[in-house]
């Protein structure tokens, strides 16, 4: 039997498998680089060599009014590692420049003063010349336009970004399964744009494109766009770091939003990239938390297996999503009961300016569902899995008993993928 170590909420699971059903584990190379000082000190050599820029101390001369993009509750960035280098650089270029910490929510619900004290310490939060401001993207009065983005749509985004005499962002760059990899110029685009620019940019057309996948960035629409938004911005720096399986910064990137983000995606292409195994069932998570709070974040997950499971197969994806659904239209989408291929000719049948929230997130689950079973092993009620079109499963060990009763044999060959959002798996 072996056994795999799957990660679930803020614990571990461990799971058992047959010898001779494992086809394979499918894990970053992260392993193998390994940080060679603390996480700290990695940070503040990025900041010290900016790639394509200034140091952000000498761009900070002169400007009063600094705003910083930050990533919200459902990133798992570390910011307590990150802040503290951004500031030291920022009060030696203007120690008395007023700074503002914008959370990028993009499409999610604010951010509360319990996560902000988990991600960035009580002392930062606290800090007298900080001030904190969570993004809305429904609050039309909080936005400014900037523009009309390639895709046709307005360009909004929070004025307080828009008025900022110097606009910096931090994050990390991972897989993402239809911005290619996160990070740099997402900060901006969803980060802190309009639920409209959001929308617009998320359109059916786009997440349909071949070019909209995981590891992709040259070709891809939704990327085009996010580009666009950042340089519109004004986006002058970022900070964006590299996580290992445990959360730990092994790398980090600072510099030109774009130059900066890029050579950061080489570096995790190189890091992610995974040969797909094919097999009949593929289980996967979504790296557990923060990302694995909801439904709507698990999809990343289950794209992975969807890109290593055979037509017909089943997905078994194992996360906690212990906020329920995550958003209300994912849901209704599917518990109204539709067939799936109407519901997906709906979605393509939605012209860009029409669609709705959470759209993109349906779409790609309907997609997953078109050609494979779902059973989730989750902490989600089971009748809300079960309305939307998935199974439940109390346990791994139940999800494949009865991935093997649909198959109709007890022998399928079985590909894990311990962190399915670690990994771009490219099929052969």
């Amino acid at each position: 039997m072996a056994e795999v170590t799957l990660p679930f909420g803020k614990e571990k699971m461990k799971v058992t498998i047959p010898d001779n059903r494992l086809n394979g584990i499918l894990v970053s190379k992260a392993h193998e680089f390994q940080a060679d000082k603390p996480e700290e000190e990695i940070v503040k050599d990025a900041l010290a060599h900016p790639i394509h820029s200034k140091r952000l101390r000498e761009l900070a001369k002169g400007k009063d009014n600094i705003v910083l993009i930050a990533s919200d509750h459902t990133r798992p960035v570390p910011s307590k590692v990150i802040m503290p280098g951004v500031l030291e650089e920022i009060k030696a270029g203007n120690p008395n420049a007023k700074i503002t910490i914008l959370i990028a929510t993009g499409f999610h619900r604010p951010t509360t003063r319990e996560e902000l004290i988990y991600k960035f310490g009580e002392d930062i939060v606290d800090r007298e010349d900080i001030t904190f401001a969570v993004h809305k993207s429904h609050e039309n009065a909080d936005m400014v336009e900037l523009g009309t983005l390639p895709s046709g749509g307005k360009l909004k985004i929070n004025k307080i970004a828009a008025e900022a005499d110097l606009l910096i962002s931090e994050g990390f760059i991972e897989p993402h399964f239809f911005a290619g990899f996160s990070g740099g110029r997402k900060s901006v685009l969803p980060g802190v744009s309009s639920a409209a620019t959001v929308m617009a940019n998320h359109c059916s057309e786009f997440i349909a494109s071949e070019y909209a996948r995981t590891g992709v960035l040259e070709g891809n629409p939704i990327h085009r766009d996010m580009i666009y938004a950042a340089e519109q911005a004004k986006l002058a720096f970022i900070i964006n770091v590299v996580l290992d399986e445990n959360k730990k910064v092994i790398r980090a990137y600072a510099g030109d939003f774009n130059e900066a983000h890029r050579e950061g995606c080489r570096f995790v292409d190189q890091m992610s990239g995974v040969d797909a195994i094919p097999s009949d069932i593929v289980i996967s998570t979504n790296g557990g938390y923060p990302l694995d709070q909801n439904i709507y974040q698990s999809v990343k997950g289950m794209t992975a297996a969807e890109a290593s499971c055979n037509p017909g197969g089943v997905i078994i994806m194992v996360s906690s999503c212990i906020d329920g659904h995550g958003g209300q239209s994912l849901y209704d989408t599917f518990a109204s009961g539709g067939d799936k291929n109407v519901i997906m000719q709906r979605f393509l049948d939605t012209p860009r300016d029409k669609t709705i929230p959470d759209q993109w997130e349906a779409q790609i689950l309907c997609r997953v569902l078109m050609h494979h079973k779902v059973i989730m092993v989750t902490q989600a009620p089971k009748q809300l899995v079960n309305d939307m079109q998935m199974d439940y499963a109390e346990s791994v060990d139940e999800a494949i008993r009865m991935a093997d009763a649909y198959l109709g044999k007890a022998d399928s060959k079985i590909t894990v993928i311990p962190d399915g959002v670690s990994v771009i798996v490219r099929r052969k």
